[in-house]
């Protein structure tokens, strides 16, 4: 039976409507998936029921996550939030975590799936790194502009080997990794690139945009085949 994995969205308050990037769906379809958008605007009360029926959930990628939602006060460097959309992703991932169900985080997807289980977040990254790479890169979406350091028996390593080059899209990263996690990849910079969880569950975290470069790398192209066969098994 084809998996039905459900991908959150984003939420533009100034047209009223939600969102989503065409490549998450194209790449879990060409996976084998079946993409359901979940609109963030839905809140609390839909969790249940949407876990009922989806058998992976995919975190996309998006604006800021509110500091206050990990106990510190807004940077000035905090870009745009949305509070409909924290509300939604925070409790759907706290839910889905309980039931171990398949998680694949991407960008804001990984810094929701780290607080959600208890870490926290960089507000920005040139706010506490003294010397960072460019992580908002100005090239194609689908072009990688800096390499990563992958831990070596990670589940992320048996895709990407040990070394790989990503695309970057961010001024947010993790910070304090949550417990029952481990950081799993990272730029010569020092900021935490990915993150996966320590029980045999798929649940990963990456901060770069894989559906961006799917279809130039087949190793990002893997990575969905096994978010989506290990959401096949649920």
């Amino acid at each position: 039976m084809t998996p039905l994995i459900g991908i959150t969205s984003s939420y533009d308050r100034e047209s009223n409507r939600t969102f989503i990037s065409r490549f998450y769906c194209q790449v879990i379809e060409a996976a084998g998936g079946l993409p359901l958008i979940l609109p963030c605007i839905l809140g609390e009360k839909t969790v249940d029921r949407i876990l009922d029926k989806i058998d992976g959930l995919l975190l996309s990628g998006g604006v800021d996550v509110d500091p206050l939602l990990f106990g510190e006060e807004p940077l000035p460097s905090l870009g745009s939030i949305c509070p409909e959309r924290d509300t939604f992703e925070l409790a759907l991932t706290r839910r889905a975590l309980t039931l171990g169900l398949p998680i694949l985080a991407v960008c804001r997807g990984l810094q929701v799936l780290n607080i959600a289980a208890g870490g926290n977040v960089l507000q920005d990254i040139g706010s506490h790194i003294a010397k960072p790479l460019k992580h908002d890169q100005q090239a194609p979406l689908w072009y990688g502009t800096h390499s990563i350091e992958v831990l070596p028996g990670s589940r992320l390593a048996a895709i990407f080997g040990e070394k790989t080059i990503v695309n970057s899209f961010h001024h947010q990263a993790v910070a304090r990794i949550a417990a029952g996690f481990l950081a799993t990849a990272w730029s010569s910079d020092g900021v935490v690139e990915a993150m996966e969880s320590s029980s045999s569950s798929f649940i990963v975290g990456i901060q770069c945009h894989p559906e961006c470069m799917w279809e130039h790398d087949p190793k990002m192209f893997q990575l969905f085949k096994e978010f989506v066969a290990a959401s096949a098994t649920k």
